[in-house]
């Protein structure tokens, strides 16, 4: 899950938490708000780890010569 999957999750959850006043038999549209805030809090948080790491280690490239050049 990328940065702007997570924040989307973020507006949805939001969204269906503070703005959503519909009733659904055997469904808190809610508590579906708060669970999509919480997922898309998570991957933020990790989609930001993994981009923070990334960028500190850089790949180490070797060169390997299969022939003399000219």
């Amino acid at each position: 899950m990328g940065i702007g999957t997570s924040l989307l999750l973020i507006a949805v959850g939001a969204i269906l938490y503070f703005a959503v006043d519909a009733d659904i038999s055997g469904l808190e549209i809610s508590t579906i708000g708060i669970i999509l805030m919480v997922v898309g809090v998570i991957g933020l948080l990790i989609s930001l780890f993994m981009v923070s790491s990334a960028r500190r280690a850089p790949a180490e490239r070797t060169v390997v010569r299969d022939r003399e050049p000219y």
